[in-house]
């Protein structure tokens, strides 16, 4: 880097510099000072690291940055909290410059202004890749965190907008050179790398599925497939998932020839989509899906029910049943 850590710091600083909500004292200092509100703080963190989640040639600094804080968000969006505070800390090798580092801070700037929380410090450091280590401080009124353990049987399974464009983009931005040319002059190319790049956190959404009794959410991080496993896991529960009912997104179905990939596998074994799976009662569904159709501009999709024992079972169109074996995501996994 040509700055020193302090000119950096500094440079950093003048970026974020402004009044945030609750911030006593905020960059500069050995460590931030906030108001605690009148809540219960509800804490997540998260990385990105370079060669596992990202490659600094396919993404800007400024993308990194933001979806470096959204991941984080969308963590809290999936409790029905709302995030209000965020710590950073970066790390990279000698061949990154001070530019990329202030390029990232920038993005990081972006969302955090989208979803109203203030990053509050930080610290930077010398490492072989590039890290990119993120932790949020949510509040929910006390009680009011949705958990991942309350699904009960009979409850309905639903998910937010649609899944699959996140590994799609992933998909295009692994393809050869030619045909991910050719993706990316399409409008529906352009859109999976949006996708994958800068998600979307639930903020809002989440609170209204809350209200309306949600019994268990999460956001989808890792891939359908997977995270149900995760909750019926944690809710000692079974599940039955109709496929046909899953939204596949429609930039994938319509890119998914092209790149050489299945669009409803994708769907169900993706990841990175943050939209957020939850179960509710029957009678709340109706009410959720026109509140974030009206409030949002979202789709809710029911896609199956909750049931009585353990791991999840796909039906298919002709009513046949066969598990739904995890198949998302796994960072241990791969090799």
């Amino acid at each position: 880097m040509e700055l020193s850590e302090d000119e950096l710091v500094k440079a950093v600083a003048r970026l974020l510099s402004g009044s945030e909500p609750g911030v006593v004292v905020g960059l500069g200092d050995d460590a931030a000072v906030v108001e605690p509100g009148a809540g219960q703080l509800v804490l997540t963190t998260d990385l990105l690291a370079e060669g596992v989640h990202f490659e600094r040639g396919s993404i800007s600094a400024r993308d990194l940055g933001a979806k470096a804080i959204t991941v984080n968000v969308s963590d809290v969006a999936a409790m029905a909290a709302s995030p209000r505070y965020a710590l950073v800390a970066i790390a990279a090798p000698g061949d990154v410059d001070a530019a990329w580092v202030v390029e990232l801070v920038g993005g990081m700037r972006d969302a955090c202004a989208e979803y109203a929380l203030a990053l509050v410090g930080g610290d930077t450091n010398r490492a072989d890749l590039v890290v990119v280590s993120v932790a949020v401080v949510g509040e929910v009124a006390p009680g009011r965190a949705v958990l991942r353990s309350g699904a009960r049987v009979g409850d309905r399974i639903v998910v937010t907008g649609s899944l699959g464009a996140a590994a799609g983009g992933l998909a295009l931005s692994r393809a050869a050179s030619g045909r991910a040319a050719d993706a990316l002059s399409r409008p529906w190319g352009r859109a999976l790398i949006e996708a994958l790049e800068r998600p979307i956190a639930r903020v809002g959404e989440a609170q209204v599925l809350a209200r309306v009794g949600a019994t268990a959410m999460m956001d989808l991080s890792d891939g359908l497939s997977t995270d149900l496993s995760r909750l019926c896991e944690a809710s000692g529960v079974g599940a039955r998932v109709v496929l046909g009912a899953v939204p596949v997104a429609e930039t994938l179905s319509r890119g998914a020839e092209m790149l050489g990939v299945d669009a409803s596998a994708l769907a169900l074994s993706g990841g990175e989509d943050y939209e957020l799976l939850a179960t509710l009662p029957a009678d709340a569904v109706d009410g959720a899906r026109k509140d974030l159709r009206s409030g949002f501009g979202v789709d809710l999709s029911e896609i199956g029910e909750i049931v009585a024992g353990s791991g999840v079972v796909a039906v298919d169109a002709d009513g046949r049943t066969a598990p739904l074996e995890p198949s998302g995501w796994d960072h241990f996994a791969q090799g």
